[in-house]
């Protein structure tokens, strides 16, 4: 396959978490990027993919196009069962999500992520410097799906030390079974794909770590974009760029009114 030249900060990440998801495995899926994922990933390697929506949509094929939200009736056409939010989340709960993917506006070094507000948190909650989107579903998949992908823009700013607010669970502050004892289910993070970077955490200490940098990057330059220390992996490699077919998918057959993926 040819590598492409032409490609977007946007268009690396969808195609780096559609290349972690694997076949005939159950995602719950998060509005924006991690729908095109989603679907890049069944149109390619991964046909029996399962996705789930938080409106309750269970294994629609997604042959009639991109969703737009997590209720779009695109989610419902030709899924196996439609079972409403109550029942959605309830199938996390009883351990049948393999991944949850998600998205943050901050993240800390545990993988914990901040979609609620930018401010002095809890004095300033209500008036926040910035006020995100907030939960959603987002919380209740991060502590209850089996594992969660997570998506967030690399920057100094928005990989910090310390949270200012705490909206989706990840190992928490990395102690020992701190996900058991705040009883949090599933294994927790498992990677941050970045605008820099794919990232894991280090099984003994649950702390963020290097896995691959993205072409162009190196370990130092990602570092220098992260308001904490990372960990660096023992082989850290570097992630093919996109071919020019898996952007001419993104482009023209998924999302070619650019709803999530911008080109600009």
């Amino acid at each position: 396959m040819t590598a492409s030249t032409d490609y977007t900060a946007q268009e690396i990440i969808v195609v780096a978490g559609a290349k972690i998801l694997e076949d005939n495995k159950v995602v719950f899926v998060g509005t924006g990027l991690p729908m095109v994922a989603s679907l890049l990933a069944k149109l390619t390697h991964a046909p029996g993919l399962i996705p789930v929506f938080e409106a309750g949509a269970v294994g629609p094929p997604l042959g009639v196009g991109l969703p737009l939200s997590v209720g779009d009736s695109k989610t419902f056409t030709g899924s196996s069962y439609v079972k409403g939010l109550n029942a959605a989340f309830e199938m996390t709960q009883r351990g049948y999500a393999d991944f949850g993917f998600i998205g943050g506006a901050e993240v800390d070094m545990y993988g914990n992520l901040n979609s609620t507000m930018i401010g002095d948190f809890p004095d300033g909650y209500q008036i926040p410097k910035v006020r995100l989107p907030g939960s959603g579903g987002a919380s209740d998949m991060a502590a209850s799906c089996e594992r969660t992908i997570l998506i967030v823009p690399h920057d100094k700013r928005k990989f910090n030390e310390k949270l200012q607010y705490v909206t989706s669970p990840g190992h928490l502050e990395g102690s020992p079974n701190a996900r058991f004892k705040a009883g949090l289910q599933g294994k927790g993070p498992y990677r941050v794909i970045t605008t820099k970077a794919i990232l894991d955490f280090d099984e003994e200490t649950k702390r963020m770590r290097i896995l691959r940098t993205f072409p162009g990057e190196t370990v130092e330059s990602v570092q220098e974009a992260t308001g904490f220390e990372l960990l660096v992996a023992p082989d850290v490699s570097t992630f093919e760029p996109p071919t020019m077919e898996e952007v001419r998918m993104i482009r023209e057959d998924i999302d070619p009114h650019q709803a999530f993926v911008k080109r600009g």
